[in-house]
């Protein structure tokens, strides 16, 4: 079982669209059952809120299926619980440090590092341009899936 969270700055944009995109994926590829797939904050500003509209908006558009949501802060204890904890720009990558204090085990990476053009992706809180944040977080998850797969842990 891989164990994987995704984070960003509110968990209510970036990091929900990757939650819900990488379990789109892993159901077509029939690994359902091999992923725990989930999504937390750096920040406790957003704590129990829904995802925001116009990334639910953005996840219709391309049917992927998601949930109801409610953003949380990501924990110390996450670190043990996950293999993978994966932020969306070096800010979330600094907050997500400062929370689990060290990265012994190498879990920590930014999720366009699996790409070969590894970059931030851009809160679309703040740029208003979900398809960018979309596209960018969905070609992030079909990379991330792809390196998993070839490393043969299914």
């Amino acid at each position: 079982m891989i164990k994987i969270l995704f984070v960003c700055l509110g968990n209510i944009c970036r990091s929900p669209m990757a939650e819900f995109i990488l379990k789109d994926m892993v159901k077509k590829e029939n690994l359902e059952n091999k992923f725990i797939i989930h999504s937390a904050a750096t920040s406790s500003s957003t704590s129990g809120e829904d995802m925001y509209e116009e990334a639910k908006i953005k996840l219709k558009e391309n049917q992927i299926t998601y949930t109801k949501h409610k953003a949380r802060k990501i924990l110390q204890s996450d670190y043990e619980k996950y293999d993978y904890i994966i932020g969306m720009d070096d800010n979330n990558i600094k907050d997500i440090l400062y929370v689990i204090k060290e990265d012994k085990n190498k879990k920590v990476y930014k999720l366009l590092d699996f790409t070969k053009k590894p970059r931030d992706i851009l809160d679309p809180w703040y740029t208003g341009n979900f398809t960018k944040a979309y596209d960018d977080i969905k070609i992030g998850c079909q990379s991330l899936l792809n390196y998993l797969i070839n490393l043969k842990q299914f």
